[in-house]
């Protein structure tokens, strides 16, 4: 190495030794082991103590090398002594022996024990019953999940046919709905959707080679005095089933038109009530459904005889009468044809509901801005099939007709709930006879705030539905708005948590610029009383996919704007005076 540093050379004792003389550019050498330059004489000695310097670091560098591989061999032999003659659970411990740091999940085949008996014994049954529609994989345990409110009453799992299902919006209710009334037919059980409104099961229904009613403004009706399409064969029961279903069949026809008439937000007193009663038994006794809202009227207006004695009109002016009718004659005409609701509930049953195979009933012709016809027209639905289907049952317990098992679907019951105060009563009517008879009914709407009403005895009423359904399904749910699940159904604070995490809005793919899927999209969790839920996952097929799109009218619109933007841009332009 070239240096300009000039060092005074030490002193030398002893005679006298000649040193180099070292001049301008010349070299000096270095030994890296000295912290001297030294030259002559000098030079010899320093690269004895730099021989020496090197065999000792060489000599430690080798003893470290030594330690080091006879920790190696000492750990080695630990292992190994440890082994034993199996490895764990992630193969043989210490270097060599292959252990995993992450072991991935295996994959699984699911069958009959016909489809995989040539694997036994390396099979693992499911803890959850498989008994119903089954609905997709457990997200614990990836087995499947089968439920559905009549097969798990068949079988004694719960003790009435009635579900409840509950989630936000676009987190999968539809799609598990409709998923149980896909597979239910194969069962030998009937799924009638009483309230369509987008629609949502009109694909569906019709797949399964369904009927579909479409009612609404412009479409078809259904007449609130109709006690369902088997009423008038009840005449042919036996005398003391006669009786009963006829008195089933009318309060059923009773709470329908009360209900109508207390959509202006005003319930009706006592006496209007026992007038409606009446009233209703002269204008049609038999229940054949040919009666309408008009009949009813006149006969009010009529003024019969038993119908004064009922009003307690005592004078001979009929003031009295006049007087105390007259907020039920005004709401009657509201429902009529000359009031705003149009024909909607003023004409006969355009198309009788058949109750030998799946039906649904079409409300998209119901504006979304008109809430108080659509709940009426949702009262008047949920009654007419609940009926038709409990006739059907008296029919069968005499021997009259086939034995058939149904599921009522009725979703949207936010709706029906939030157009009057007192609404709550008449949908509790509808579901407790349903409860009564054992007919199978499935109700849905979004969280427990949608049954938070404006006075809270109707609010526990409304949450009363819940508390009263023997299975219900939690899909995803702020942790306000879980009202008194946790109370009713004893979740545990994981169970909560869960729900609360599904909940979640999806994210925004940059590289799309679309909306990923909600992360709780299809994921439930099904509870029965307090005892511990079961999560799961939805999985549709291709062919369930197909029928459940219930926003394919908005599949093409991006690409329909585009194509129109760009053949506007394409078009020749023409001047007023016709000149391009």
């Amino acid at each position: 190495m070239r240096t300009d540093l000039q060092k005074t050379p030490a002193p030398i004792t002893g005679p006298a030794a000649p040193g180099p003389v070292i001049g301008p550019g010349e070299e000096l050498v270095v030994n890296p082991f000295l912290e001297e330059a030294t030259s002559g004489p000098a030079r010899q000695g320093g690269a004895r103590r730099a021989h020496r310097a090197a065999a000792r670091a060489g000599a430690a560098k080798r003893t470290r090398r030594v330690g080091l591989l006879a920790g190696v061999r000492a750990r080695r032999a630990v292992n190994l002594a440890g082994r034993g003659t199996t490895p764990g659970k992630r193969g043989w411990p210490g270097p060599g022996g292959g252990a995993a740091v992450m072991v991935d999940t295996p994959t699984e085949w699911r069958g009959s024990s016909v489809q995989v008996c040539g694997l036994w014994p390396f099979s693992a049954g499911s803890g959850t019953p498989v008994v119903g529609v089954p609905l997709g994989r457990h997200l614990i345990t990836r087995g499947m999940v089968c439920a559905d409110p009549v097969s798990w009453f068949l079988k004694k799992l719960i003790n009435n046919p009635s579900g409840f299902i509950l989630g936000r919006p676009g987190l999968g209710k539809s799609s598990l709905v409709r998923k149980m009334a896909a597979i239910l037919p194969a069962y030998g059980v009937l799924p009638i959707v009483l309230s369509d409104l987008r629609p949502d099961y009109t694909d569906l229904i019709r797949a399964l080679e369904g009927q579909v009613i479409k009612v609404g403004r412009g479409e078809g009706n259904v007449n609130p005095l109709d006690a369902g399409p088997l009423a008038a064969r009840i005449s042919e029961l036996p005398d003391r089933l006669r009786r009963k279903a006829h008195a089933d069949l009318e309060g059923r026809r009773l709470n329908v038109v009360r209900g109508l008439c207390e959509l202006s937000g005003s319930e009706l007193a006592d006496h209007e009530v026992n007038v409606l009663s009446t009233a209703l038994r002269l204008a049609d006794p038999d229940l054949s459904g040919r009666a309408v809202i008009a009949d009813l009227r006149a006969i009010i207006e009529e003024r019969p005889e038993v119908l004064r004695r009922v009003v307690q009109d005592r004078t001979s002016d009929n003031a009295r009468y006049d007087d105390r009718v007259e907020r039920l004659i005004d709401a009657l005409i509201t429902l009529d044809a000359d009031g705003p609701y149009g024909d909607t509930f003023a004409r006969v049953t355009s198309e009788p509901m058949m109750l030998d195979r799946a039906v649904s009933f079409d409300m998209s012709a119901v504006e979304d801005d008109d809430q108080v016809l659509q709940a009426g027209l949702q009262l008047v639905c949920w009654s007419y099939g609940s009926a038709g289907v409990s006739a059907a049952k008296y029919l069968a317990d005499a021997g009259l007709a086939e034995r058939r098992v149904y599921l009522l679907i009725m979703d949207e019951l936010w709706l029906a709930l939030n157009a009057a105060t007192f609404m709550v009563d008449r949908v509790n009517a509808i579901t407790r006879l349903n409860r009564a008879r054992m007919i199978g009914q499935l109700l849905i709407t979004h969280t427990m705030d949608d049954l938070v009403l404006s006075t809270e005895a109707a609010t526990r009423k409304a949450w009363g539905f819940v508390e009263r359904s023997e299975m219900v399904f939690l899909g995803g749910l702020a942790e306000g708005e879980m009202g008194n699940l946790q109370k009713v159904f004893g979740m545990s604070r994981r169970e909560r948590e869960m729900i609360t995490d599904w909940s979640m809005e999806g994210t925004i793919n940059p590289e799309t610029g679309q909306a990923e899927s909600a992360p709780g999209q299809g994921n439930f969790l099904l509870k029965t009383g307090k005892k511990p839920g079961i999560p799961f996952h939805v999985d549709l097929t291709d062919a369930e996919k197909a029928v459940g799109n219930t926003s394919g009218q908005w599949d093409n619109l991006q690409e329909t704007w585009s194509r129109r933007a760009t053949d506007q841009a394409a078009a020749p332009t023409t001047t007023p005076g016709g000149h391009r």
